[in-house]
């Protein structure tokens, strides 16, 4: 009776979890139906059943060169997570190694950046840009973003390392090892789960991130975000090309995710069970 009851409910789990992943997934899903479609098709009404033509992937690539802004988003996304992460790994193993009474409260603090709107600034860094030269240019995106999420790469890092022994710190310092060498070649290759995990995680903030590269940019750093966006007219939604420049957005961080999903999960859940 135990067993059935058990499998029973391990069935009615099962199930409750693929409806929350095809109700989560449906989105993208209605998008990729979408795109397949003719313009009239897309805004006649609900319909799940596509007529499986190029032909707004077609019209997307002919009024927007799409490789420029992937160019863009790719520069961006590997650049702001490449620098966060040079930050972030000194960062975390001094607040994880060598904390004061002052580290939590810092580590709050850093968080706290988080829940502020991205409005609120919008003002003093358009001002910024636009007085530095930064407008428009993936070194001033590539850094924004990097501050954006640094907090958050910070913080994942930070728990990583806390669930590092430190006596095997202290046994490279015994051997002569120096802070360079500690963190290189002793801490770095014991976090290569978190820092993989961290890794990916920005990489998909900052290819998401719209707000920032659409006020900050026009042609020349625009990135996918501003690529879509480009689809929206004063005419108005052009609903077909619109899923088309979506689904060519979304694709590349779709596929990374899928092969790269075992990993992150495993980083993600790092120091979650002891």
């Amino acid at each position: 009776m135990a067993r059935a009851t058990s499998r029973n409910a391990r069935i009615g789990w099962t199930v409750a979890a693929w409806f929350v992943a095809l109700l989560i997934f449906f989105p993208i899903l209605y998008t990729i139906i979408t795109s397949l479609k003719t313009e009239q098709e897309a805004i006649a009404g609900f319909d799940l059943i596509p007529s499986f033509t190029l032909e707004s992937f077609q019209t997307v690539q002919s009024q927007n060169n799409y490789w420029r802004p992937f160019t863009n988003s790719v520069i961006l996304a590997v650049g702001s997570t490449l620098l966060a992460l040079i930050v972030a790994i000194p960062a975390a193993w001094a607040m994880a190694f060598s904390p004061t009474k002052r580290t939590k409260d810092i580590l709050m603090w850093m968080l706290s950046t988080k829940m502020m709107p991205a409005v609120a600034v919008l003002v003093p860094i358009y001002l910024i840009f636009l007085r530095t030269g930064l407008m428009d240019t993936r070194i001033g995106l590539t850094v924004l973003l990097m501050l954006i999420n640094l907090p958050i790469v910070v913080w994942m890092l930070y728990t990583y390392f806390r669930e590092i022994p430190g006596e095997i710190l202290e046994a490279a310092r015994m051997d002569g090892a120096s802070l360079r060498d500690e963190i290189l070649y002793v801490l770095t290759p014991m976090a290569i789960p978190g820092i993989a995990s961290t890794l990916l995680l920005n990489i998909i903030l900052a290819w998401n991130e719209a707000f920032w590269t659409i006020q900050l940019t026009t042609t020349n750093a625009a990135p996918l975000s501003a690529f879509i966006a480009s689809f929206s007219s004063p005419q108005g939604l052009f609903w077909a090309k619109l899923s088309a420049a979506s689904v060519m957005a979304i694709a590349p961080i779709l596929v990374l995710g899928w092969f790269s999903q075992k990993q992150l999960v495993r980083g993600l859940t790092f120091g979650a069970v002891k």
